[in-house]
């Protein structure tokens, strides 16, 4: 029985207001560009998938320095536990519920021409989230002692006071990164995304500089605090990403007003769309404390080989997937307000498409060269064979949700776009439920591995659930064209996978992995092969989305010669 009728009649409900629509329609009356197809999308996702690309190298020399100076142990769970608190006040004020729900409410002003309210508006939300954030800063750091002894019960002392002072220090970042992600909203209303990139890069240069320069003198007089000196660098680091991000706004115009009116339109709306992003931020936010509470009870360093294996998992997903997000959401969420829905599921299906021709690729070379990836990268100094042996087995479990963080990313924003944050709400919260469940049930057969997997099956869940919702919500979204797309994408990446794996295992056989260049030629050689096998099947089973990338390179590089010619 077809449900097609009741599809209808909610897309014509869904997008917007009849009052926000009408603005729309007028500002395209104005001659406003309304239409951003797939390539264009893919070139402003290039631009800040370079400088992702930069911040993640750099994040792999923070990570190689702390693991060469400190190693994998209780030092680094104490650090990485250490983030949970300052992370869970900005996600929840800033992160997560404040990006849903700033930038449709900034484009809204945009598209009715009304630039002054846009200061207006941004004034107020700077200076109430300042204030919320202060407050908590100072709540956390007083009751820092009793909140790190609970959720990490199962460190001993030491760590846990070594854990409360250096949340102390990170609680400073927490309030430079907000004001940072408020002027990163504003930015991304104006479709500039480069310096959210460009200040990612500054952040972890402020970690490296910081950490390799004192950790050796703060150790040598402060015995066991040596890794306080990248806490302090976490803070230099988020201090240059907001100066990054300030210095970006004069290209805007940015004005500021010392105005906390709780009344301006604008605030009242935003506020509106927050709360229900609130609830499964808190719940999220429950999850990773939980989580790393039941980390803190396996052997030391493993709840460090769970956050390397997560970082080495969001690899993709902050470079690719995140990217294309961003680039994409400015497109949806003017065509959900002009209630152009074919573009609207055009640029949606397409969006997804070239999620999952990187992602499952990606998926399929992690686990088939999981061992030699960690091993090159971090083998080095007190980072040993059996933490290289504990990283992979936590990502190979990760490696099977991460199609579907990626496609989250842009399903949440497609909701995010029609002014619709419960949904997402909904489905996160009862993803944070399956996730926690299955912890319980799989730590103490997989230990850390098992955590990994509760977070990949749970993703799933929620990718498949939003396919559902999105569905009813508009109709058709080239759910067929995507299959068939992921489908042909998955055919070529077991193949490859297999490809990769045999040629890194005669690479291991005939030059070991004794040193660097030996575990450099054995990565090199197995996913270069692995990854010419993808691409050439990928054009043989004639897939759009190589077409639509190398024609994109091929424009770039087009220009640029053109330019230097002239």
């Amino acid at each position: 029985m077809s449900d097609l009728p009741k599809e209808t009649e909610e897309a014509q409900e869904c997008p917007c207001s009849q009052e926000h629509r009408a603005e729309a329609a007028l500002s395209a009356e104005k001659g406003e560009t309304v239409e951003i197809k797939g390539d264009s999308v893919v070139r402003s996702a290039m631009v800040v998938m370079l400088a992702m690309i930069i911040s993640r190298v750099l994040g792999y020399i923070r990570d190689i320095i702390i693991y060469a100076q400190i190693g994998q142990n209780s030092y680094t769970d104490a650090y990485n536990a250490a983030f949970k608190i300052p992370d869970c006040i900005y996600m929840i004020l800033v992160g997560g519920a404040l990006s849903a729900a700033f930038i449709p409410v900034v484009s809204s002003y945009l598209a009715r021409g009304e630039k002054e309210n846009v200061w207006k508006f941004t004034s107020v939300v700077i200076n109430v989230i300042s204030g919320l954030m202060l407050t908590l800063v100072i709540i956390a750091y007083i009751f820092a002692p009793q909140f790190i002894g609970f959720y990490v019960s199962g460190f001993d002392a030491e760590t846990i006071q070594l854990t409360v002072v250096l949340t102390r220090i990170m609680l400073i970042q927490a309030m430079l990164m907000a004001l940072a992600g408020i002027c990163q909203g504003i930015l991304q209303s104006f479709k500039i995304f480069t310096p959210t990139a460009v200040g990612s890069v500054v952040y972890n240069l402020g970690i490296i500089v910081f950490g390799a320069a004192f950790s050796g003198l703060i150790e040598k007089h402060f015995p066991g605090y040596g890794i306080t000196a990248f806490s302090l660098g976490v803070v230099a680091g988020a201090f240059g990403n907001f100066v990054v991000q300030a210095q970006a706004l004069r290209k805007v115009g940015m004005k500021y007003y010392l105005s906390f009116d709780l009344r301006n339109r604008g605030f009242q709306k935003m506020i509106v769309l927050m709360l229900p992003v609130f609830i499964s931020l808190g719940a999220t936010q429950i999850n990773l404390f939980v989580n790393a509470g039941l980390a803190s009870h396996l052997h030391p360093g493993l709840l460090s080989a769970l956050n390397t294996a997560q970082r080495l998992m969001q690899l993709p997903i902050s470079i690719f997937a995140v990217s294309i997000a961003m680039a994409v959401f400015p497109v949806l969420s003017r065509e959900a307000a002009l209630n152009q829905l074919d573009d609207f599921r055009k640029d949606f299906a397409y969006g997804i498409r070239t999620i999952l021709f990187i992602m499952i690729p990606f998926t399929a070379l992690l686990i088939a060269l999981g061992v030699p990836f960690i091993r090159l990268l971090y083998e080095v100094g007190k980072f040993n064979s059996g933490n290289t042996q504990a990283v992979a087995f936590a990502l190979y479990f990760y490696s099977i949700g991460i199609f579907a963080q990626g496609c989250i990313q842009v399903q949440n924003r497609a909701f995010y776009a029609f002014q619709d944050t419960k949904k997402p709400v909904l489905v996160a919260v009862s993803g944070v439920a399956i996730n926690l469940i299955l912890s319980f049930i799989l730590i103490n057969k997989l230990q850390q591995g098992g955590l990994a997997l509760a977070f990949s099956v749970a993703g799933i869940c929620n990718m498949v659930f939003l396919f559902l919702l999105l569905k009813r919500k508009i109709g058709h979204i080239g759910l067929k064209e995507i299959s068939v797309s992921a489908l042909k994408t998955l055919i070529a990446s077991v193949i490859m996978a297999a490809v990769a794996f045999g040629v890194a295992f005669v690479s291991e056989s005939l030059f070991g992995v004794a040193n660097k260049w030996s575990q450099m030629l054995q990565l090199f050689s197995g996913g270069s092969a692995g990854l010419l096998v993808f691409f050439a099947l990928a054009r043989w089973l004639k897939m759009p989305e190589t077409e639509t990338v190398l024609r994109t390179i091929k424009k770039r590089f087009g220009r640029t010669n053109k330019k230097r010619t002239a």
